[in-house]
């Protein structure tokens, strides 16, 4: 049996960022990963993800992250060794993996005042 959703319902899920910003917050991230040679990966990751979550709302509810970059950064150590030891492997099939799993668990929703 499936589900019927209203339309109206549909249309309380937006992105409220910008090109523009979007633009800012990516050129950010790849400077700061690029300056640092890849040692600010964590914190570049969770400035992209709260610029994204703070702009977004689904099902009338607000997105929020708590993840921080020094939390993320332990798990970055462990994820690189494990890449190194693999000979790569682990960093091409795993690390997108594992990253993207840490930041959903960092997710919450919240109920918006609309």
């Amino acid at each position: 049996m499936t589900e019927v959703i209203d339309v109206e319902e549909k249309s309380k899920s937006k992105f409220t960022g910008g090109v523009l910003e979007c633009f800012i917050y990516g050129l950010g991230a790849s400077l700061l990963i690029t300056i640092t040679l890849g040692l600010a990966t964590p914190w570049a990751i969770c400035l992209l993800v709260k610029f994204y979550t703070n702009n977004t709302v689904i099902d009338g509810q607000k997105v929020n992250f708590d993840g921080t970059g020094t939390q993320l950064f332990g798990k970055f150590i462990i994820w690189w060794l494990l890449s190194i030891v693999t000979l790569g492997i682990y960093a091409l099939f795993f690390l997108p993996v594992r990253t993207w799993a840490w930041v959903v668990k960092h997710l919450t929703l919240t109920k918006t005042a609309d």
